[in-house]
């Protein structure tokens, strides 16, 4: 892509992903969390939640089994994949998730920024997902920035 700013505003088909209870409790012992609330539905009902909630960075599982793949999204922006970095990743919560959701989730490129350096220059690429449950509402938003080095 000659100008990287003309990646502002490309989107992502949208895509759905059902939350599985299992793949939650699979989740938690990877990063080895034991809060039962992960494993347990009465551990999480006692905890205040309607079911097992997801844990904070559970997000990141629904963007790679369930969207597009690292690969994909690279030849979506047209970026060379041996140049890219993941930079920053930031969550925001609107509304607990749970096992058995099935969100939809929306992403596109919403801020390009680019920066020189004494060793060159790099491109930061942000792009936001949108996470809708099946109630239609909004759950969660998510900011992931790409680092292209020139």
């Amino acid at each position: 892509m000659s100008n990287v700013k003309e990646l502002i505003g490309i989107e992502y088909d949208p895509y759905s992903f059902e939350v599985e209870k299992g793949k939650i409790k699979e989740f938690a012992m990877a990063i080895g969390d034991d809060n039962p609330i992960y494993y347990n539905l009465e551990s999480a009902q006692i905890e205040g939640f309607k079911r097992i909630p997801i844990p904070l960075t559970y997000l990141t599982v629904i963007d790679l089994w369930g969207g597009y793949g690292f690969q994909e999204k690279m030849e979506k922006l047209k970026l060379n994949v041996t140049n890219i970095l993941h930079g920053e990743q930031e969550y925001e919560f609107l509304k607990d998730v749970y096992a058995g959701d099935i969100l939809t989730v929306t992403a596109k490129v919403t801020k390009v920024e680019t920066k020189k350096g004494t060793l060159g220059g790099m491109d930061l690429i942000t792009t936001e997902s949108k996470y809708t449950n099946q109630n239609g509402e909004l759950v969660a938003i998510s900011k992931n920035v790409l680092i292209q080095l020139h």
